[in-house]
């Protein structure tokens, strides 16, 4: 049946608004497959680094299945957490999942061992934070800036328990990339480390040397 004309200068309701439900976290998912894929090609036995876990090992990539929807997933294990994580392929760069660092970047970082400390005056909780911010930024400079700006104190007993904490797992993240690069071991790259360290105290006991002489 046809409606009846509307009068002409009669009032016209406008239509109805037209619902659209949200997408749903797997919709978007679904919606972001066709997104380029990361800059990094992985592939299985890949040393890759996560910034909250540091070196792991790529198994695969693998396709995986929720509410009808298929997302690629690259799966890293990391040995010594007995973990393992699963990184959609077109989240890997916004996550931070890399390989591992190039021979110019890792170089650098080597060489900021061997510069002076650099320790702020402000609470420790505060450089606390900043330290383990660096950390887990998964960039072996900052990292490296950890390890020098602590290292004077190793093993010192007025050296708090947080302290050696924050010291030791900046060390041994750095050391598991360098080892991994190397194909040595961890021990072996500590010590490689332990050794640009050592630069940096001869050259601050020469500084003191000059001075002390002038």
């Amino acid at each position: 049946m046809t409606p009846p004309p509307v009068p002409r200068g009669a009032p016209v309701s406008p239509p109805p608004p037209t619902h659209r439900p949200a997408a749903s976290p797997l919709t978007a998912a679904a919606a972001s497959r066709a997104a380029p894929r990361p800059k990094e090609d992985f592939k299985a036995g890949d040393h890759v680094v996560y910034p909250t876990h540091g070196v792991g090992t790529v198994q695969g990539i693998e396709t995986v299945e929720a509410a009808g929807y298929s997302l690629q997933v690259i799966v890293v294990t990391f040995e010594e957490n007995r973990m393992t994580l699963r990184v959609p392929v077109n989240k890997a760069a916004s996550s931070g999942l890399r390989k591992l660092a190039a021979g110019a970047n890792m170089q650098q970082a080597l060489d900021t061992l061997k510069g002076r400390a650099r320790i702020k005056r402000t609470m420790w909780s505060r450089r606390a934070q900043e330290y383990e911010a660096k950390i887990n930024s998964g960039d072996p400079i900052q990292i490296a800036e950890v390890v020098r700006d602590l290292h004077r104190n190793a093993g010192q007993p007025d050296q708090s328990f947080s302290e050696r904490q924050i010291y030791e797992q900046a060390l041994d993240r750095l050391a598991a990339e360098v080892a991994a690069i190397d194909k040595s071991d961890k021990p072996a790259a500590i010590e490689k480390l332990l050794t640009y360290l050592g630069k940096a105290e001869k050259g601050e006991k020469a500084d003191k040397a000059a001075k002390a002489e002038a």
